[in-house]
């Protein structure tokens, strides 16, 4: 069965195994998330939970969003998100769900858009090599022929200088290091995509 929850990036740290070794860990809270539809195969095509994440007043949302959370007689929340192939007769609208849901030493997919870097040039965003610096040379980071003399035109796909970052991005097979119920906080091994207070879904890897 699918497990998942929304959560938000806090930072990163180090920790000891039991074993001494020094492990790198992105601190993140995750939950608790308030169950608000359950989709299923009958009525929807296919089987899913959303979530939502982070109480918000009612006053930052628009109608329809405020209106999920009436209906259900429970406090707003910022963020939804959907996670496929849930089971969706384990829950029911209103229930919350936790870091109950994992188990140490798991691993996780955690997905979040990657930090922007803004418009960037081909050596950096593509990691072209630069051309000699020596002789008069005024091709240190320029792209270089792009395109055959032919054909007039650039083709599509070229690597060229353009917006980098940005996008969402899915870091998979991350192990649970330490779970925290308390502070409702996980600890996962390596990095994870986007800057501090980032939203992030966090899924039981398949």
């Amino acid at each position: 069965m699918a497990k998942g929850l929304i959560g938000k990036k806090l930072g990163m740290t180090q920790v000891f195994s039991p074993e001494g070794e020094l492990v790198p860990v992105t601190v993140i809270e995750a939950g608790p998330c308030l169950v608000t539809e359950v989709r299923t195969e009958e009525k929807d095509g296919y089987s899913a939970l959303q979530l939502a994440f982070e109480k918000v007043k009612p006053a930052k949302l628009n109608k329809p969003e405020r209106g999920i959370f009436n209906k259900l007689n429970a406090e707003p929340r910022r963020h939804l998100r959907e996670f496929r192939n849930f089971d969706g007769d384990d829950y029911q609208p209103g229930d919350e769900i936790n870091l109950e849901i994992f188990s140490e030493g798991e691993l996780v997919n955690v997905s979040g858009v990657s930090k922007g870097k803004g418009f960037s040039g081909n050596v950096k965003r593509h990691n072209h090599a630069t051309g000699p610096k020596t002789h008069g040379s005024r091709m240190y980071r320029a792209p270089g022929s792009i395109g055959s003399t032919d054909a007039s035109r650039v083709f599509k796909g070229q690597k060229l200088p353009g917006r980098m970052g940005h996008d969402q991005v899915k870091i998979k097979n991350l192990e649970i290091v330490s779970l925290r119920p308390e502070d409702n906080v996980i600890l996962v091994k390596g990095s994870v995509p986007g800057p501090k207070k980032s939203i992030l879904t966090i899924e039981l890897s398949q």
